[in-house]
C-alpha cells in the first residue's frame, strides 16, 4: 500500500539519526502521522531552513550559516588565534564552548583514525590542520581528542607530524573518563581538563 510505503520511508530516515533506533523511529513517525497539523509544518520549515542556510565553517568545521562563513568563533577579534584546539567532531566544539574554559580557535577533524573501520589519516581534515599550523602563526596545538585506543592513535599521529613543524603540542588532562567523549562530559570536568593539560610527549598512554 502506498501510504504504508511512505510511512516506512519516514521510519527508515529517522532510524539513521544518532540515538534513534527502529522502535523510537516508529513512535516518532506515528506521532507525526497523527499530529500532522501541529507538527508537520513546523518540522518541514525547520528542515528546509537547515537545507537552505546551514553549512560547516570552511576554517574550523563547526556548524554555521552560509552568511557567516568563517564562523563567529573564527572571525572573532577577541579569540587567541595562536592557540588551536583540535577536536574529533564539531559537536565537541559546542561542548567546550559551554564550559567557558578556552578562548582560542578550533579545528574539527571530522572523525579519527580507525583501521578497524577503514578511516585513514587522509580521510580526516588533517591536511587542513597542518596547513593552518604552518601559515596562521599557531604557537600551541591542544589535542582535545577522546581517550580511547583510536583517540590515542590519532593524537600520537598528529603530535608526531606537528613535531616536525616545531609547534608546542599539548593534550588536555585526562579528567575525562577513559572510553568516554567530550560531548558527554560536564562543563566542570572539561574546565579542569583544560587547566591541567600536559605536553603530549609526557603523556603515558599505557
Amino acid at each position: 500500500m502506498h501510504h504504508i510505503d511512505e510511512h516506512d520511508k519516514l521510519i527508515r530516515a529517522l532510524s539513521r539519526l544518532p540515538g534513534i533506533g527502529r522502535r523510537s523511529a516508529e513512535r516518532i513517525a506515528l506521532t507525526i502521522a497523527h499530529e500532522k497539523a501541529l507538527l508537520l509544518e513546523p518540522l518541514l520549515n525547520a528542515l528546509q531552513g537547515v537545507k537552505d542556510n546551514i553549512t560547516t565553517c570552511d576554517c574550523c568545521g563547526v556548524i554555521t550559516t552560509h552568511n557567516t562563513n568563517p564562523c563567529a568563533i573564527c572571525s572573532s577579534t577577541t579569540r587567541d588565534k595562536s592557540i588551536l584546539c583540535v577536536v574529533e567532531n564539531s559537536d565537541d566544539i559546542l561542548a567546550i564552548e559551554k564550559s567557558d574554559s578556552f578562548n582560542g580557535v578550533y579545528h574539527a577533524l571530522n572523525g579519527r583514525i580507525s583501521p578497524m573501520t577503514g578511516v585513514r589519516p587522509e580521510d580526516l581534515r588533517l591536511k587542513e590542520l597542518f596547513e593552518r599550523v604552518s601559515s596562521d602563526g599557531v604557537k600551541e596545538v591542544i589535542l582535545a581528542i577522546n581517550t580511547d585506543v583510536e583517540g590515542d592513535a590519532t593524537a600520537s599521529y598528529i603530535s608526531e607530524k606537528l613535531a616536525t613543524l616545531g609547534v608546542k603540542t599539548t593534550r588536555i588532562a585526562f579528567g575525562i573518563p577513559a572510553d568516554s567523549g567530550i560531548l558527554y562530559t560536564d562543563p566542570i570536568t572539561l574546565k579542569r581538563a583544560f587547566n591541567g593539560r600536559l605536553p603530549a610527549s609526557k603523556i603515558n598512554l599505557n
